[in-house]
């Protein structure tokens, strides 16, 4: 869907009595190996942007330009945080992705006045949140927090190819494709797979999990200094 005002949710609704209005989306809920991350975005009031939009509409070049751009804008108020893949086993993809999205609204410099969630309404972050289905493309604060997230999530899955290079990572970012799918069959799930999810069950019952790389101090020691 295409609106001629990207902020018709925010301008429409709430610009008149609410200031820093949050965005939150987040990236990694169907991988088959890494963290799921979530991302929280206050813009400036006066924000417009000529691309800016859901990041899976966007080129990888484009995303990381808008990245860079709102990351080091001062008027840009951003928060990442992720969730890693053994939690995500320990507790369930949807419960991950909700902890990883309170836990970027709570890092926030500056406590927003109403959260906008893209998708279905989350739990955990409490009755001042309006979900919106398709909102990476329709509203401008979660469009940029849709792109913090994906960008932050696919530099720390290059980093993990830099540890565990047999699966591929910095390609396919944890996705099933083929080449990935091959190398767990061949080489079995390492660390930063997800146990619960298929086809890995399968795999892991079968395989000893790869651990000829170090990689709890190596993953802490590449994250982004503001996630």
């Amino acid at each position: 869907m295409s609106l001629e005002d990207p902020l018709l949710f925010e301008r429409d609704t709430w610009a008149p009595c609410l200031s820093r209005i949050c965005g939150i989306d987040e990236a990694g809920r169907g991988p088959l190996a890494g963290p799921v991350v979530a991302a929280a975005v206050i813009l400036p009031d006066d924000f417009q942007h000529a691309t800016l939009t859901d990041s899976k509409q966007l080129k990888p070049d484009e995303r990381e330009a808008i990245y860079e751009e709102l990351t080091n804008r001062r008027d840009v108020i951003w928060s990442a945080a992720l969730v890693d893949a053994q939690e995500i086993d320990q507790i369930d993809i949807l419960r991950a992705t909700w902890k990883a999205m309170v836990k970027a609204r709570d890092g926030l410099a500056e406590k927003p006045s109403w959260t906008l969630v893209d998708g279905l309404r989350v739990p955990s972050l409490g009755w001042r949140q309006t979900p919106i289905v398709g909102g990476d493309a329709l509203s401008l604060p979660i469009s940029a927090a849709s792109v913090i997230a994906k960008v932050t999530r696919d530099r720390l899955m290059v980093k993990m190819h830099e540890i565990y290079p047999l699966y591929g990572f910095a390609g396919h970012k944890g996705y099933g494709t083929p080449f990935h799918l091959e190398a767990i069959f061949k080489w079995g799930p390492c660390p930063i797979h997800r146990l619960s999810f298929e086809p890995i069950v399968g795999f892991a019952s079968k395989h000893k999990v790869v651990e000829q790389f170090l990689f709890q101090e190596t993953f802490i020691g590449s994250l982004p200094a503001r996630i």
